[in-house]
């Protein structure tokens, strides 16, 4: 495995603790298509969640929740539209989080959850 792949699946296990710290219920992680890639699909009462984990060593290009713009946005909602087709499940509300990880290079990781991103 890569390091990248091996700090992004790091960042993601920690990101899948603490939704389930907060209630969450994990349904899917790393879900693939055609289109792209879910992290985490989770659910929050009779919300689905969609999770955008994002990873970073440094702060040296932004935060890591700064890496989730308009045009992710965007792409994260075709996706979850696609996620519901296969699953063909209805929920009245879609939830769209990001939990960013900053990974120092000494001290504990730093993890920021960030609730209904628009």
């Amino acid at each position: 495995m890569r390091a990248k792949d091996a700090l992004g699946r790091y960042g993601e296990d920690l990101a899948v603790d603490l939704l389930r710290r907060e209630g969450l219920i994990i349904l899917d992680r790393n879900w693939r298509c055609d289109a792209g890639e879910l992290d985490v699909l989770a659910r929050d009462g009779e919300s689905l969640v969609v999770c955008e984990v994002k990873t970073r060593r440094s702060l040296a290009h932004g935060s890591p929740a700064e890496a989730v713009g308009p045009r992710k946005m965007r792409r994260l909602r075709e996706l979850a539209l696609r996620w519901l087709d296969e699953q063909e499940v209805y929920v009245p509300v879609i939830r769209f989080d990001v939990v960013g990880v900053l990974v120092p290079a000494s001290g504990p990781p730093i993890i920021n959850y960030l609730r209904g991103v628009e």
